[in-house]
């Protein structure tokens, strides 16, 4: 397999930006994009460490980031698996990239910028829920903001019903888990009991 070795060979494959993939780059929150991210429940965030690049999916029940200001987006970071890839990489690595998706919408939201974390007690407690606050939240500095085009929610049939069938046949995260350890992890009670366990500690 032969491989592309230069920026201008590439370039040449595809040829210029065109004018609205270049006007739709902002350094900061616009109006209209402030709007979407208000509405977007979910936000997969990347970023990169010595290990190499992370991808970690958030969501939240509606808005998964606080829009500080123009320039600056809070993601509180509720419960997880405490593995911790994602802050380990921004405390090497602040660079971050985000991908905000709305249900139904075919336009996706993409933020890129610099984050620190904080376990500001003021910060961590304002997002409260259910009692709960997160242990740290992840302050984003946007360097650039910009709206990716519905081409691919509509190739991939995303918020398509009929589409949404093949996930019946999907292999458990219990089965996973048996696989991964030569089935030494019993899949079928983590999967019993996971509805339960995760609505328990959601935050």
């Amino acid at each position: 397999m032969s491989a592309i070795s230069s920026i201008a060979d590439l370039e040449k494959l595809y040829g210029s930006t065109s004018k609205a993939a270049s006007a739709k780059v902002l350094s900061r929150l616009s109006k209209s994009y402030a709007s979407f991210i208000k509405a977007s429940p979910f936000v997969a965030l990347a970023s990169v460490g010595e290990e190499g690049i992370d991808c970690s999916p958030r969501g939240d029940r509606g808005s998964v980031v606080t829009i500080a200001n123009d320039k600056t987006l809070l993601l509180p970071d509720w419960r997880g698996n405490n593995r911790l890839d994602t802050l380990r990489n921004i405390v090497l690595d602040p660079r971050v990239s985000l991908m905000f998706m709305v249900p139904g919408s075919e336009v996706i939201l993409r933020v890129n910028g610099r984050a620190i974390i904080t376990a500001d007690k003021e910060i961590c407690t304002s997002f409260e829920m259910e009692g709960k606050h997160p242990t740290t939240v992840i302050a984003i500095d946007i360097n650039e903001v910009y709206f990716q085009c519905a081409r691919a929610i509509k190739r991939a049939q995303l918020w398509n019903v009929s589409a949404q069938n093949a996930a019946i046949n999907l292999p458990t995260a219990g089965d996973m888990l048996k696989e991964a350890t030569n089935g030494d992890f019993d899949g079928e009670e983590f999967d019993k009991n996971w509805p339960e366990r995760a609505e328990k500690n959601l935050w």
